[in-house]
């Protein structure tokens, strides 16, 4: 279950990453944003992960 999590976490920065730039990159704000939004929820779920592993060592 932890890879599954962790793969989701990496996928997540990678779209948001794309949107943001394709964002940027036409001047549409609002998808700059959700792009943000979607690799910071990335973010939170990896470091949530790594946590994870640390406790259990």
């Amino acid at each position: 279950m932890a890879k599954d999590e962790k793969a989701k976490a990496k996928v997540e920065q990678a779209k948001g990453k794309a949107k943001e730039a394709a964002g940027g990159a036409v001047g549409n704000e609002g998808m700059t944003a959700k792009g943000r939004a979607e690799k910071a929820k990335g973010d939170v779920r990896q470091a949530k992960e790594k946590a994870k592993d640390a406790f259990k060592e």
